[in-house]
């Protein structure tokens, strides 16, 4: 651990001195979350799930209203605007059972691997879709009649296009006719990039020299940088993935051996070489991505938005710590710009050592046209039209030289976000246009455990709006699609899918709630927080995304709270909630409107939950008011009157007893007779009684001597419950086993002394509730226990109502027995609001 730590030091101390240097110190970047929503407080959520498992590979078609889901052994066909409406279309491709047979006998899991995991789903032309599975480790392809939606009854060939392996990182594209896929393909093999179908075959040299080294993909991004192009370049696809890196300085520990994240590009175009590298890459080339602690990241996902033209491309990366520091938990966030890419592209490039056996910079000579760069205007004016015109010598670099040595950094050098404790395993990216003009990315990040954040970069930063448990059970966040007609995020994971909505503003309740959220979907109208999207007049709207404070007017606000009361005895406690909603809003408390109380201050306890006030005296007594003070603004959350009294008020006057009856008042002869019945009657009952009673005792004595019935054995064996023994049987079986088992059966067990079951006691009636000036404050046990800021007590999940019977509970003796021994010989205080004694 100690030589771990040496070495995170040592990165540091690289990061600043080498070109990474952070402005902001991590704790600053470390963004919460303003709002949790936990799994039952969603709202607007669509689920679907069929018959299958791993609900991963997601092709959304907008326009046409559609979602397309690839799963473990079928294919769903999904309504985009209610994914749960029951209207799917499904297609089962599950495995043969001779292929799952030979799946195991390969050695692999027969509960995870030897399935038809589907992976890749694409559109092929204006009729047809395309998709490929792993079928049980014999990858098969299918190009499906999208109306129909039915397989076609000849399959093609998978495996120069589809993993083996269904764990094995994959990326896969359709571009004008051509399949552009990356991952590991033949059983056992190296790692590729390829180009299959409608276009002449390509895939990435492996010798003398491998271009990927033991490379794990996690994306590719088409960019159109042909479009409008002043030197007539061609389409780029860029590809994202991991490696195991070779450079000098690779990794400060030299015991581990360093993976490093890579973008690499080919030329759409590209037609590979005449004779050198014939049916190769001529434009394959990669660099470096960093973000933010060098040679230590791992590349989770990648997202692409662009500003209506490929110039303006911008790609969102998330990371995590690589599995070396497995004592820390963290993502970031990082943005890279096209301009970036096309800089470490144009840079100088590395060369192979074969003393050092590492990667170094090259200086020599470049020839001409440039190695790895796409047929341009320049290169058809100097004969070069297509790369198979390409000199000798231009194929031999490209060939020896695919590493550049220029790395591709950050927007301004740093991470976007830094987060603590959270994996980030799936992103998708909205830009979203805001009152003020701007427009803003909205980032969604899954989690490795079924949460979705949402955040929205503002300057050099991410806001993270809210957090939410999209998922009951933990399970990582597989994949994300983000649907701009219906105004929806799809998630998709091994459980399901799940459709959200882009945003909820009915969810802040107030003008500061809902500028404090600085969302840009949602904007306040006077009366609520609205979707900014659905508004016909927008002049109406408030909103304040860069700063997230101004635009409220104080009348409109937020309404003040309904002021409740509590009343205690001198030297008691009381306990004043206030349940903040914000994760970033701080407690300040004001009493009669002026005086502010700090924690830890005397008498006085501030909590995120709330105010406890201990051992009061009488000028403790006055108005308290709550407030949420968040980015400068305060929001009143809750009001109480306080009162302490010297001593308990002194008790009613007993009412007065009834004069006895006068002399006079003599009983009439009727009722006398009706008394002399009434005792004769009670004189009877009592021999009856004493007569059962004589009876059980006698019996009570006679136990143990002997028993009337069936012999019974003369020992009995305790035998230890076990699986057999809790077996599904039949109901009126289960009191009557004879394999020897121990079992407890709720209910009444027959005796042995007599065939007819005693009639059961009731239950004792339960404790009658206590009266609310009990309780303190403290109306209801407490839901969730969280410590004070800088003491010992524990402050309290409270409900407005008493309970039934909210002291009756041992944990609540536990937390505050010492509270409660001083209230034992409190009275009530008489015709109070909402008494606290």
């Amino acid at each position: 651990m100690r030589r771990r730590m040496t070495c995170y030091l040592l990165v540091l101390l690289a990061t600043a001195t080498t070109g990474y240097p952070s402005r902001r110190s991590a704790v600053d970047l470390d963004a919460t979350p303003r709002m949790t929503i936990a799994y039952n407080e969603l709202s607007d959520v669509r689920r679907f799930r069929g018959r299958a498992l791993n609900y991963t590979t997601l092709l959304l078609e907008d326009e046409k209203g559609i979602l397309y889901v690839g799963a473990r052994g079928a294919i769903f066909s999904l309504n985009s605007s209610n994914i749960a409406d029951g209207s799917q279309r499904e297609i089962r491709w599950e495995a043969s059972l001779e292929k799952q047979i030979d799946c195991l006998q390969k050695g692999k899991n027969n509960k995870t691997e030897c399935f038809n995991h589907v992976r890749l789903v694409q559109r092929l032309n204006d009729t047809h879709l395309y998709a490929c599975g792993t079928y049980a480790f014999h990858p098969l392809c299918a190009a499906i009649d999208a109306d129909r939606f039915a397989l076609p009854p000849h399959l093609e060939e998978g495996k120069e296009k589809c993993p083996y392996d269904p764990a094995r990182g994959y990326t896969g594209l359709i571009i004008d006719g051509g399949l552009y896929t990356a991952t590991r393909y033949e059983f056992r093999s190296l790692p590729d990039i390829r180009r299959n179908l409608h276009q002449r075959p390509l895939k990435t040299e492996e010798s003398p020299m491998h271009w990927l080294n033991d490379a794990e993909f996690v994306a590719s991004v088409l960019v159109r940088e042909s479009v409008r192009s002043p030197v007539g370049d061609d389409d780029k696809i860029y590809y994202f993935f991991m490696e195991r890196a070779a450079e000098e300085s690779a990794s400060f520990d030299k015991s581990q051996v360093a993976r490093v994240a890579r973008v690499a590009r080919v030329c759409k175009s590209d037609l590979g070489g005449k004779k050198i590298l014939q049916r190769k890459w001529t434009s394959f080339m990669k660099a470096r991505l960093v973000c933010y602690i060098p040679y230590y990241e791992v590349l989770k996902a990648v997202h692409s938005v662009d500003g209506g033209s490929w110039a303006s491309t911008v790609f969102y990366a998330t990371f995590t710590l690589s599995a070396q520091w497995r004592s820390m938990e963290a993502s970031a966030v990082c943005q890279y710009s096209i301009s970036e890419l096309q800089r470490a592209f144009e840079g100088p490039y590395m060369q192979y050592q074969d003393t050092t056996r590492k990667w170094t910079l090259y200086d020599g000579e470049v020839p001409s046209p440039r190695p790895g760069s796409c047929i341009t205007n320049r290169s058809r004016q100097d004969g070069y039209r297509s790369s198979q015109d390409l000199p000798n010598d231009v194929l031999e670099f490209v060939k020896l030289h695919p590493l550049m040595f220029e790395e591709v950094k950050p927007a301004r050098g740093e991470p976007l976000l830094v987060k603590k404790n959270v994996l980030y395993t799936a992103l998708a990216v909205d830009r979203a246009p805001a009152l003020d003009g701007q427009q803003y990315d909205v980032l969604f990040m899954g989690t490795g455990d079924g949460w979705l954040h949402k955040g929205v970069v503002v300057g050099p930063a991410v806001h993270i709006v809210e957090e939410l448990q999209v998922f009951g059970a933990p399970q990582p966040v597989e994949s994300l699609v983000i649907s701009k007609g219906q105004r929806s995020v799809y998630v998709g994971a091994a459980s399901g899918v799940l459709q959200l909505p882009l945003s909820s503003c009915s969810r802040y309740g107030s003008c500061y709630d809902c500028i404090l959220a600085r969302d840009p979907y949602c904007a306040w109208d006077g009366e609520g927080c609205r979707e900014v999207a659905g508004a016909a007049d927008r002049t109406q709207l408030t909103q304040d995304v860069q700063h997230g404070r101004e635009g409220c007017r104080n009348g409109s606000a937020q309404a003040p709270p309904v002021q409740k009361n509590r009343t205690v005895l001198r030297g008691d406690d009381v306990l004043l909630p206030c349940e903040q909603r914000s994760n970033l809003a701080r407690a300040a408390w004001l009493v009669n409107g002026t005086v502010g109380l700090a924690a830890g201050r005397g008498h006085f306890r501030v909590g995120v939950d709330g105010l406890l006030v201990t051992d009061t005296l009488p000028e403790h007594s006055g108005d308290y008011g709550c407030y949420g003070e968040e980015n400068g603004l305060r929001s009143p959350l809750a009001a109480y009157a306080l009162t302490v009294l010297l001593e308990p008020p002194k008790e009613r006057a007993a009412p007065t007893a009834p004069p006895p009856p006068s002399p006079d008042r003599q009983a009439s002869p009727d009722m006398k007779f009706v008394y002399i019945a009434v005792i004769a009657m009670l004189g009877g009952l009592c021999l009856v009684l004493s007569a059962a009673l004589l009876h059980v005792s006698c019996l009570q004595r006679r136990k143990g001597r002997y028993v009337l019935g069936d012999p019974r054995a003369p020992s009995v064996e305790l035998q230890t419950v076990s699986a057999n023994c809790l077996g599904g049987g039949r109901e009126e079986d289960e009191l009557s086993r004879e394999d020897g088992c121990l079992q407890i059966i709720p209910g009444e067990a027959p005796t042995a002394a007599s065939p007819a079951r005693e009639t059961p006691l009731a239950p004792p009636p339960p404790p009658p509730p206590l009266p609310a000036e009990f309780t303190n404050g403290i109306a209801a046990l407490p839901s969730m226990l969280r410590k004070m800021n800088g003491n010992s007590y524990m402050l309290l999940q409270q409900q407005e109502e008493p309970s039934p019977s909210p002291l009756y509970n041992t944990s609540f003796a536990e937390e505050l027995s010492k509270i409660l021994e001083k209230r034992k010989h409190t009275q009530l205080v008489d015709k109070l609001d909402e008494s606290s004694v």
